[in-house]
């Protein structure tokens, strides 16, 4: 490693102060191979992240940096809110930077067999940074990841996209708010966000909904969602936006919240590539801009969904000769497209949501060779 970090022109006082004395951090080991004891529900995880007291935080923090973030947003076409939402989710606006020795986490990781070629390029980028002075490797710490500022940007995307905000010569995303906010913003331009155009927004489906319209990859223009009877949260007719297409997401399955999100959320989304985390951006975002709180789908089933019943889930769709994959508990995209199979097979609303309910239904139904088919009172298919 340090020959190759050489070879690249990394320094070798760097080197030494980086990695001098650096040996393995067991407890990046032990979060990085973690599997997940429960997958949680979305209002679970929205509840936990976009709370009043971080909305009022936030809401605080856009007036004190008003003056800045309108300069950026100016320059790069972001809105103030999103940034300031993206800060408030990555860091709790600052509150939590990461406390480990990012060039010694990042060691750690490239040599676990499990990303090990991801993580090694990763350090070899976060000596480059050191190597440019940007930041003293003693002061560069970060997430178990290697994460690092206060928008949390890994080492790659750093050297990519991070900015000189305040002009001093150097990118410091720890301690310099202009070039972390800039450097976000310039992060979520080159990704695509096209200025004044919202990211989504809540919605309310007709009774009759075609479940399997809902979904990242059925897109349609806003006029093609109206016509289909869809409407804003509090029943007004969405906006005639003429150019712009969109896809309905249930975060929760058919019972909970629904969203229209449009090209902006891809964006969000590209940032992290976890739907709930992107929601939650666009909804800290609108909250942040005093837009009310969700409406609808509060009462779904909140029940979280452990491991060990995410692998029951599969087990049986195996027996029913479906595809889930392995049933290791994992619930990725084939097991949701198992899960649509059976709800399109058995006349369920087709929303691929794996949940405690589903699993109860199947334990009920399908349970053993022979057990009755049965479809609960009022789940045909169509919207309630």
């Amino acid at each position: 490693m340090r020959q190759e970090a050489l070879g690249r022109g990394v320094g070798q006082a760097i080197l030494d102060a980086a990695l001098g004395n650096v040996e393995p951090i067991p407890k990046v080991l032990e979060l990085d191979q973690r599997q997940p004891e429960f997958t949680d529900t979305f209002l679970n995880y929205l509840d936990r992240r976009v709370t009043n007291e971080r909305v009022a935080e936030g809401r605080r923090l856009l007036h004190k940096h008003g003056k800045l973030l309108k300069r950026i947003a100016r320059q790069y076409g972001i809105p103030a809110s999103v940034l300031v939402a993206f800060w408030g989710l990555e860091t709790h606006y600052g509150k939590h930077l990461g406390s480990y020795a990012v060039p010694a986490a990042l060691a750690t990781l490239a040599y676990d067999n499990r990303r090990g070629a991801f993580f090694r390029a990763q350090l070899l980028d976060a000596l480059d940074i050191l190597q440019g002075g940007h930041i003293a490797p003693e002061t560069m710490k970060g997430s178990w990841a290697g994460a690092m500022g206060h928008v949390q940007f890994m080492p790659s995307t750093y050297k990519a996209y991070a900015v000189d905000g305040d002009g001093d010569g150097r990118k410091d995303l720890w301690r310099s708010l202009p070039d972390a906010f800039a450097s976000a913003a310039n992060y979520l331009n080159e990704l695509g966000w096209r200025s004044g155009e919202t990211w989504g927004r809540e919605v309310r489906l007709p009774k009759g909904f075609d479940w399997a319209l809902a979904g990242p990859d059925v897109k349609k223009t806003v006029a093609a969602w109206r016509a289909l009877g869809v409407t804003q949260a509090d029943g007004r007719p969405l906006p005639r936006l003429a150019t712009m297409t969109g896809a309905i997401l249930l975060p929760q399955g058919h019972t909970g919240p629904a969203f229209l999100v449009y090209r902006n959320f891809d964006a969000l989304l590209t940032w992290n590539r976890a739907i709930p985390y992107a929601l939650a951006v666009g909804y800290l975002s609108d909250r942040l801009m005093g837009l009310p709180p969700l409406r609808n789908g509060l009462d779904a089933d909140n029940r979280p969904i452990s491991r060990q019943e995410a692998q029951a889930l599969q087990e049986h769709l195996l027996r029913l000769g479906l595809d889930p994959g392995p049933a290791d508990g994992v619930l990725g995209t084939r097991t949701k497209t198992a899960i649509r199979d059976y709800q399109r097979q058995t006349g369920l609303p087709v929303d691929g949501h794996p949940s405690v309910g589903l699993l109860e239904h199947l334990r009920q139904t399908v349970a053993g060779p022979g057990a009755p088919r049965t479809i609960p009172s009022g789940q045909d298919g169509k919207a309630d």
